[in-house]
């Protein structure tokens, strides 16, 4: 889509604050509305209307809008967004493992702002299944980096978390 559509959907983005939630569904309407005007097959419809089913509290109605998204192609930025949120809402439905397996190939995936995402949605997924320790790792890998002291230190103590002790 354009420049100037995805202008008007952050400023939607940028506006959800103004909605509380017996509003929501206004919120969703204008959503709805700006998706209207997309290609009947665009992944960024079906992408935007999970974002804002999962951002009033509805993850069961996101998933399969996130799925839609991806099976349409969506790829790119957000694309992995669309993966680390469909992640989440697994999670929050109470499938974590399905998170677990959508997530674990982002690892590998070509670095960009949203690696940090990634760890702490699959540390989420890899705690709600009792993986604990490997959920712990992820999280303290990601904040390692950004500490202005001990980064070895706790890039390691992460790494011993889930190494076999030897």
């Amino acid at each position: 889509m354009n420049q100037h559509w995805e202008d008007r959907v952050a400023a939607a983005w940028a506006s959800f604050d103004d909605y509380p939630q017996e509003r929501a569904h206004e919120f969703r309407a204008l959503i709805d509305a700006l998706v209207a005007e997309l290609p009947d097959d665009s992944p960024l419809g079906p992408f935007e209307q999970a974002c804002a089913w999962d951002s009033t509290g509805h993850s069961d109605r996101a998933v399969p809008l996130y799925r839609e998204a991806l099976a349409r192609g969506l790829t790119g930025y957000k694309g992995r967004r669309a993966k680390i949120q469909l992640s989440s809402s697994l999670r929050n439905i109470g499938q974590p493992e399905e998170g677990v397996k959508l997530l674990t190939p982002e690892l590998d995936a070509p670095s960009d702002e949203l690696d940090d995402a990634v760890r702490a949605t699959l540390a989420l997924c890899l705690s709600s299944l009792g993986r604990d320790r490997e959920g712990l790792s992820l999280v303290l890998g990601a904040l390692a980096p950004h500490l202005p002291r001990y980064q070895r230190s706790m890039a390691n103590y992460a790494r011993a978390l889930v190494e076999p002790e030897g």
